[in-house]
């Protein structure tokens, strides 16, 4: 009797333990494009700030688990982000540009969310770019390819998940495929029952009558494909850790019920398709920043909550040096606003002084921007290469935009990011996606399943092992 009386506790204690150790808040961030050499420049950038070699460690990377994860998709050995945000969503590899669908286009994957969802769990996905995005969709959507995004808009409807969060819908309406007589999205998710937010400030007013909710930027924002990036942000403009801090508020109505929170860092991935560096690392400590607003809720709940932080894929092929056994990163802290800002800058310039700007104002403005002829000295060649673009852009013929996956930048914004770059040492070997490993990081209840170096079908399964979803 005392040995089965033995084993009924041990049995029941046993139970108890799984269960305490089980995740029942779960966060799963996402830097797209942020690859081992994103998280580490950065690192020694912010050393570099404090007149150091080595690195000042953002958050996430001390987390106790770490390893990489390889990223190549069904089709390609370079992944896209629809493909990637599938594997990372689902556990399938599939197609380059599909969404929630195996490689045959047809067979529909149910994401970790949703496996969240059938579990009773309250569900938020959200992100620094469009709601209807590669990597968010790839949680609610079964799209053959990314771009159907009214089409993808229907799909987060039909999801029925709790929060949605990012700029916009970039095709709200269906003009890209359809015949005038599509139903608004606002109008349908009206119907859906969410409440649509304007901005954190609009979200906190609303959240609370609110049993579903969508938070996009102000309406004052010209940009609905993004919100802005963290090296141009002004006041009143919408943050990552803010969506991520409504989030958190959002799906803890009821924390009994436990929750899943996907955060995408959606513009690391911009930045570096346009090879704009310092950009790029004021993105990743963005979404490090963002991070910590989850930290928060894990130092309350730590025997119950799981953060991972992985990426989608590596973007730009970014170099740490370019010959010299040296870095020089601090002078990247001289340019105060992105490429993109800059073409920004420099249209309102052609705007003011009708098209007829002097090289003295440009100067200016480089002086300003960048910190050229101030705390960034510059050679013979390189004050050369500006003024030859300078004379080339306003010399009264037609400019030719220098494009990168999601900009259209002035010749002359482009090379004072080169000049810098070239300045900092820092390299890249192309404008987009690399099949490089990605970094994971972990911490919390199960992360320990995330050490060796693994597949990123294999993320979403070891989420559900320790969250215990059902797949």
């Amino acid at each position: 009797m005392k040995k089965l009386s033995f084993i009924i506790t041990f049995v029941f204690l046993s139970i108890l333990f799984v269960q305490a150790q089980q995740a029942k808040y779960v966060f799963y961030f996402i830097g797209d494009g942020m690859g081992v050499n994103q998280v580490l420049g950065t690192e020694m950038y912010r050393s570099e700030l404090k007149g150091k070699i080595g690195i000042t460690p953002l958050l996430f990377t001390q987390f106790p688990f770490a390893t990489v994860a390889t990223t190549f998709s069904a089709t390609n050995g370079v992944t896209d982000s629809a493909a990637a945000g599938t594997a990372l969503a689902t556990g399938n590899k599939t197609k380059n540009g599909t969404l929630g669908m195996k490689k045959d286009l047809e067979t529909k994957i149910n994401s970790v969310a949703a496996w969240a969802k059938d579990k009773g769990c309250r569900v938020g996905i959200s992100t620094s770019v469009s709601v209807d995005h590669a990597t968010p969709a790839a949680f609610y959507a079964h799209q053959a390819q990314r771009s159907s995004y009214y089409n993808v808009g229907l799909d987060l409807i039909k999801a029925n998940y709790d929060f949605y969060a990012g700029s916009d819908f970039l095709d709200p309406t269906n003009k890209k495929g359809g015949d005038g007589s599509s139903e608004s999205l606002y109008t349908l998710v009206d119907k859906a029952g969410y409440s649509v937010a304007r901005g954190y400030k609009d979200y906190q007013k609303k959240a609370k009558k609110s049993d579903k909710m969508i938070l996009l930027q102000p309406s004052s924002a010209t940009d609905v494909s993004a919100i802005p990036y963290a090296i141009d942000r002004k006041k009143g403009d919408m943050t990552l850790a803010e969506i991520t801090r409504a989030g958190i508020n959002f799906l803890s109505k009821d924390l009994s019920k436990g929750f899943f929170l996907m955060v995408e860092g959606g513009k690391i991935d911009w930045a570096c398709h346009s090879n704009d560096a310092a950009t790029a690392f004021n993105e990743v400590v963005d979404l490090d920043d963002a991070i910590k607003v989850a930290y928060e809720f894990y130092e309350q709940h730590p025997d119950e909550t799981l953060i991972v932080v992985t990426a989608d894929h590596e973007t730009g092929g970014i170099v740490l040096g370019k010959g010299p056994y040296t870095l020089n990163l601090q002078a990247l802290k001289s340019q105060k606003v992105s490429e993109n800002d800059y073409t920004r800058i420099i249209n309102n310039l052609r705007k003011k002084y009708k098209n007829q700007v002097s090289w003295e104002v440009i100067k200016q403005s480089l002086k300003d921007n960048f910190g050229f002829w101030d705390s960034i000295q510059l050679n013979e060649k390189q004050e050369a290469r500006l003024k030859k673009v300078y004379d080339e852009s306003f010399g009264g013929q037609k400019v030719d935009l220098q494009k990168s996956e999601y900009q259209q930048d002035e010749p002359l914004a482009s090379e004072a990011k080169k000049i810098l770059n070239d300045i900092a040492l820092v390299g890249w070997t192309s404008g987009g996606h690399s099949g490089g490993y990605v970094p994971v990081f972990a911490i919390g209840a199960g992360a320990e399943l995330f050490q060796g170096r693994i597949d990123n079908t294999e993320i979403p399964v070891k989420i559900a092992e320790a969250a215990g979803y059902p797949n």
